[in-house]
């Protein structure tokens, strides 16, 4: 079960721009001089779940699982990826808990 091709955008093309979405998050207080999250190990992504938008890091290999995708497609259809507010999950965070803790 792969990422559909929404908006025109294989697969590889919407991994591609999820990432580069997620570090290009802007200079802030806390990001180095490329855009990138200080606190993000390299290898990972930070995600905002739940109502109260809690930040997780997780490994980009989740970006390649079908569970994930799927969590990745409703976030699409919810929010889209272009808000300035960092990829958001919507769902429970004891959800995406339980799922982030089968993909390991």
């Amino acid at each position: 079960m792969g990422v559909k091709k929404s908006s025109k955008l294989s697969q590889a093309a919407l991994l591609k721009h999820i990432l580069k979405r997620c570090s290009s998050l802007g200079k802030k207080h806390g990001y180095d001089d490329n855009g990138l999250p200080l606190d993000v190990p390299k290898g990972h992504f930070p995600v905002y779940v739940g109502a109260n938008r809690t930040r997780y890091i997780v490994p980009i290999s989740y970006l390649t699982r079908p569970e994930f995708q799927l969590l990745l497609r409703h976030a699409e259809e919810e929010f889209g990826f272009h808000h300035d507010m960092g990829l958001t999950i919507p769902c429970e965070e004891v959800v995406f808990r339980s799922l982030t803790s089968m993909l390991r």
